[in-house]
């Protein structure tokens, strides 16, 4: 039986509609199979829920397509917005409705193929547009650290304008925000609280990698009446593996560049009661010059153990003030004792040479000391200290989210020690 192609005018569904195709019979393909037809228009056939005009469809509100009558039924239907984000959902057994699944992104454009079959099997098809309503809360991202070179170690940091703490709406963020580097490496994200993530390779940066974080988080539903807003990409460059290890023990500081030692410096670290932090610290910052005050750290004016110093050549490792610095003071004890109050000392050279060296992401690593282990997060980058199945078990998508400790406000900027 031949099927005389549907071209009408009056639609029942009240959206822009675009004519897939309009002007085929059942039986114009080779040996009049009905597969091998051009799709006829399926506007009579099927009717959609969205509104019409200027209206914007309600993100709280499935979609629907529904075939009309019994002639016929609905066999795929594919709904993508204009940032290329597929809208889930089900098609019933009999081809009698599709219903979406998934949440709308909000504020956009969405572009829904309807494929259709008569009841001779011939081929239909519609294409329907319609936009979203605007969100009522928007969450903005916010990638650091600048763009730039780093060194190795360095992560990629991603803040939040709002808390997100459902597993879900965690989870949405996480697909919404890739992180790529040339070199390709395996990584993952870290959900250190509920606004900040932090996301690290499971081994260090390739030398020379280019690093890309981008978001596509735009009307994304996150929980809700919070959707996700525009993100500003960031682009990083990552130098030479520098690394600094300090053998507290041994009182000796060997700096490595791409594997080969550069240099061996005698230091000084913290003495019984104020030892260096053990683990792997990450560059945060230099600063010629500081002025290191025991009253910020709790040491009382006037006590045995406070001072008042200008520093010089001051290589932040720690939010909380420990550094890598100058200390023409203590050079009698540089090799030979642990004198300083938790940073690390060396001599006004050695530590022009060090803060000249260095650059933000490299490594600095003190083993053997008695001090505690470097925190994971809050008091700088302790990211690498978490092996990486225990990283991985701070994403969303991996395993559930168990952060191993409580971060501390990195604002709280404390010059430490001499």
């Amino acid at each position: 039986m031949s099927h005389t192609p549907r071209i009408s005018t009056a639609f029942s569904c009240t959206l822009l509609v675009a004519v897939v195709g309009a002007s085929a019979t059942a039986c114009g393909g080779p040996e009049g199979h009905p597969l091998a037809a051009e799709p006829y228009d399926a506007a009579r056939q099927i009717s959609f829920n969205a509104p019409s005009g200027d209206r914007k469809a309600p993100l709280d509100k499935p979609l629907e397509v529904t075939a009309r009558g019994g002639d016929g039924r609905i066999t795929d239907v594919t709904a993508v917005d204009t940032a290329g984000h597929y809208l889930a959902g089900e098609l019933s057994a009999d081809g009698s409705r599709w219903r979406s699944t998934g949440p709308l992104v909000a504020g956009t454009r969405y572009t829904v193929k309807v494929a259709t079959e008569d009841s001779d099997g011939a081929p239909g098809g519609r294409t329907l547009t319609f936009e979203t309503a605007p969100a009522k809360r928007v969450l903005t991202v916010s990638f650091g650290p600048q763009a730039g070179t780093y060194g190795v170690g360095q992560p990629v940091t991603a803040e939040l304008s709002a808390p997100v703490a459902s597993r879900e709406g965690r989870a949405a963020v996480e697909r919404s925000l890739k992180v790529r580097s040339a070199p390709a490496v395996e990584g993952s994200w870290y959900w250190v609280d509920d606004k900040k993530l932090h996301f690290r390779p499971k081994e260090f940066w390739p030398v020379g990698a280019s690093v890309t974080a981008t978001g596509n988080l735009a009307g994304v539903r996150i929980e809700r009446d919070l959707y996700g807003g525009r993100v500003k990409d960031l682009s990083l460059t990552i130098g030479d593996r520098v690394e600094a290890i300090t053998d507290a023990a041994a009182h000796r500081m060997t700096v490595k560049r791409n594997g080969q030692v550069i240099n061996t410096i005698p230091v000084t670290t913290g003495k019984p009661g104020f030892s260096t932090r053990n683990g792997i610290k990450v560059v945060l910052g230099k600063e010629y010059f500081v002025r290191m005050r025991s009253t910020t750290v709790g040491i009382a004016a006037g006590s045995s153990e406070s001072y008042d110093l200008p520093v010089y050549y001051a290589t932040r490792v720690t939010w909380s003030g420990e550094y890598v610095h100058a200390a023409p003071w203590s050079v009698g004890s540089q090799g030979s004792a642990n004198v300083s109050h938790g940073c690390t000392g060396m001599s006004m050279s050695n530590a022009e040479w060090f803060f000249k060296t260095v650059r933000p992401g490299d490594l600095v690593t003190v083993v053997n000391s008695s001090g505690k282990e470097m925190d994971h997060f809050g008091n700088g980058f302790g990211d690498w200290n978490l092996p990486w199945d225990a990283w991985r078990t701070g994403s969303a998508l991996t395993a559930p989210t168990h952060p191993h400790a409580t971060p501390e406000d990195p604002a709280r900027l404390r010059p430490a020690v001499a």
